[in-house]
């Protein structure tokens, strides 16, 4: 074992080896390989070429050199392409502190069974007078960002789990297909997170309709990976056994205080007030537009509500232990 390798755990190394074809023994040599490929892309600035970073990339694509690196690449041309919005991405900015006070996301202190972190989200939160989606995605990828530092969590990965109670047709209609689009480059092009489930719960059929509006940004290995349960929540508790699960998703734990995650990021500074106007935020999107120009309307909605809920289950998980406390995350600089 490399001193790379040294935050791992018997079980994580194991795994890592196993699913993730990673070799201590070769280890320096795969970084290395990856690193050599940044001169074929002299129009990105590779801000951070150092070891450990380059490895979270690796993990991310099961050690394939080229995947790896073309998804560093992706990483800090999402980054170039779109400076506005990585322009002060702390958890003191206002709209990422209001998001996050708001439980974008919420993170749960149980790993599931498989050693990955859960992140919620409870759609009907946004409080579209106080922050933007912009504000909600850059909340998620600071978090991420985060909990990434966690080389079990590199191997292991995350599950998202995204609450669609009460969220109404007026909140869906911000939701346009410029904003999906950016969201998904950041998070499954541009990141380097494994994502084991994305599950959607309670969700009315215009959050159908939008998925057919992003689908075809989704690849493969993502479509399947994301599970309609409706407001079936046994099917969900097949997947993540709900004794690691708030009471809002028929859990065996308290409900969810929206504040955890925010309290551990801002610490002294989650009671402080600060003045925040979403309209201030200018983020420019048209060149993501393109042919998505048009919002969603009712009427395109209307046309999607016959997507399948709940085909895609594939095998239950087994009862998980709790976890006492939340494990230490580093904070970004």
């Amino acid at each position: 074992m490399t001193h790379l390798q040294a935050g791992l755990s018997p079980e994580t190394l194991e795994k890592a080896k196993v699913e993730l074809k990673e070799n201590p023994d070769t280890l320096h040599q795969d970084i290395q390989e990856v690193r050599d490929m940044i001169i074929t892309r002299p129009d990105i600035g590779f801000l951070r070429t150092e070891d450990a970073f380059i490895l979270r990339f690796l993990r991310a694509r099961k050690f394939n050199h080229f995947e790896a690196f073309r998804l560093l690449a992706q990483y800090f041309e999402y980054r170039q392409q779109n400076l506005d919005m990585f322009k002060n991405l702390k958890p003191t900015d206002p709209g990422i502190k209001q998001a996050l006070k708001d439980g974008f996301p919420g993170v749960l202190s149980n790993l599931d069974k498989y050693g990955r972190r859960i992140l919620l989200l409870f759609a009907a939160n946004w409080d579209q007078s106080r922050y933007t989606f912009v504000d909600i995605l850059r909340a998620i990828l600071l978090s991420l960002e985060t909990m990434i530092e966690d080389p079990e969590l590199q191997v292991n990965g995350f599950i998202l789990i995204i609450d669609w109670s009460d969220f109404t047709f007026k909140q869906a209609s911000r939701l346009t297909p410029s904003m999906l689009r950016l969201a998904i480059e950041g998070l499954q092009d541009s990141f380097p997170a494994r994502f084991g489930g994305i599950h959607f719960v309670n969700q009315p059929w215009y959050i159908h309709a939008l998925y057919t509006v992003i689908r075809p940004f989704l690849k493969d290995k993502t479509r399947k990976r994301i599970f309609m349960h409706g407001n079936n929540l046994n099917c969900l508790h097949q997947l993540i056994h709900p004794e690691i699960l708030p009471s809002e998703l028929g859990g065996m734990m308290p409900p969810y205080d929206m504040g955890t995650w925010a309290r551990a990021l801002l610490d002294h500074a989650y009671d402080e007030e600060a003045d925040y106007c979403p309209e201030s935020y200018t983020l420019s999107v048209q060149d993501l537009e393109k042919d998505l120009e048009k919002d969603l309307s009712p009427k395109t909605m209307k046309r999607s509500q016959s997507v399948v809920e709940a085909g895609l289950l594939k095998r239950p998980d087994k009862v998980t232990s709790q976890e006492d406390n939340m494990k230490p995350l580093l904070a970004l600089d």
